[in-house]
């Protein structure tokens, strides 16, 4: 692969990944879901690697399929160029029949900052990248706000926070996919404190942040990359606009 453009990259690798997890989707169908599970992890994480191998060869990487002594390697934090890719964001749903809320996550964080990324949707045929970010949509007159939560493990303080700001919650599968529907317009905001990874958010954070969107820890620290330990247990990602009533009403609930 010879593409120069790291957007295109980004979008393309993504892409991909994400036909080929469909394609293992179709050939081995649900009847085992773990395995199915573990095979698209692996596959992904395969692809995707090599592919940033031979066109990145000089970057490092991030994967969360990668082996702990490969995603510890300290040469990583000294590297200006790091790939930070989750291959398959959203293994329950992916395992599960009908399901189209998971992701592929790859993105570039470069000399301190989120350069480019891409989000493949695939069982929705969409990829959202930084090569031409969504058009934020704007809030909707006179509607309850809707936030984006967990499906199996939505946070108790979320709760407290939507009966606070009159907000509706609504269940998606992967991190990918609830960052996604703010861009997309399906949910307003996405709040979450349950324990995450870089993985988990540094290609749909890409996106957001280039398509304007508010993305945050949920103090409103920024979100950084690229470190040593890469736990990132907590993220607000809005529509700008209702990003200053979340952090505020966040901020009431942890007085």
């Amino acid at each position: 692969m010879t593409i120069r453009d790291d957007h295109t990259l980004a979008a393309n690798l993504a892409t991909e990944a994400g036909e080929r997890l469909l394609t293992l989707r179709r050939k081995r169908g649900f009847g085992d879901p773990a395995a199915l599970r573990a095979e698209g992890d692996a596959t992904s994480h395969l692809f995707l690697t090599e592919a940033l191998a031979a066109s990145r060869r000089d970057d490092g990487v991030l994967s969360e399929e990668a082996k702990r002594e490969e995603r510890l390697d300290p040469r990583r934090l000294t590297a200006e160029r790091v790939w930070i890719v989750d291959p398959l964001d959203g293994t329950r749903e992916f395992a599960e029949e009908g399901r189209d809320d998971w992701a592929v996550h790859v993105a570039l964080w470069e000399r301190g900052a989120l350069a480019a990324g891409a989000v493949a949707l695939p069982a929705r045929g969409r990829t959202l990248s930084t090569l031409g970010p969504p058009e934020l949509p704007g809030l909707r007159p006179g509607a309850r706000p809707r936030i984006a939560v967990s499906r199996t493990r939505p946070p108790e303080f979320v709760r407290e926070l939507a009966r606070l700001a009159g907000a509706d919650l609504v269940p998606i599968g992967s991190a990918g996919a609830k960052i996604s529907a703010v861009l997309t317009g399906e949910v307003e905001g996405y709040v979450h404190a349950g324990g995450q990874y870089e993985w988990d958010s540094a290609a749909p954070v890409a996106v957001a942040l280039a398509a304007g969107a508010h993305a945050s820890r949920i103090d409103g620290s920024p979100l950084t990359y690229n470190q040593g330990d890469p736990s990132l247990p907590d993220i607000l990602v809005s529509l700008p606009e209702l990003a200053p009533m979340l952090l505020a009403g966040i901020r009431d609930l942890h007085r």
